[in-house]
């Protein structure tokens, strides 16, 4: 507790401010505003044209960002259905015919003998005459 002094009245004016422990924080628990309540009130420091310009640029900001996304959409869907519809079907007939080409070099091995799939023949041969096969 803080002492108390005894004051005469020839000693001149004296400060009746209480000791640093006693103060109450009652200033800050009388501000029961939302963090909205604050952010509202800070626009209030900027003039009106800077408002409505940021206004204006978060509005552009986000229908551009829902354009860009719808865009984003289309492309993709144009994208892969034209892949789907001009590339795919080339890619399948040239592994069909890989598939045959296979197939027709399995059967010949199978026919005529383990060495006669490879395309160089046997070994220490000449290769045979193009026109005669």
């Amino acid at each position: 507790m803080a002492e108390i002094e005894e004051l005469s009245p020839a000693s001149g004016p004296v400060s009746t401010r209480p000791p640093e422990d006693e103060i109450d924080d009652d200033e800050d628990e009388d501000l029961d505003e939302t963090l909205m309540e604050r952010l509202w009130g800070l626009t209030e420091m900027f003039p009106d044209t800077v408002r409505t310009a940021a206004e204006m640029s978060a509005l552009c900001s986000v229908s551009l960002a829902k354009k860009f996304y719808s865009f984003s959409r289309s492309a993709l869907w144009v994208g892969t259905t034209s892949f789907m519809i001009l590339v795919l079907p080339v890619v399948f007939e040239t592994e069909r015919l890989q598939l045959e080409q296979q197939q027709l070099q399995q059967q010949r091995q199978i026919l005529l003998g383990p060495n006669t799939g490879m395309s160089g023949g046997m070994p220490g041969m000449m290769p045979p005459a193009p026109g005669k096969m």
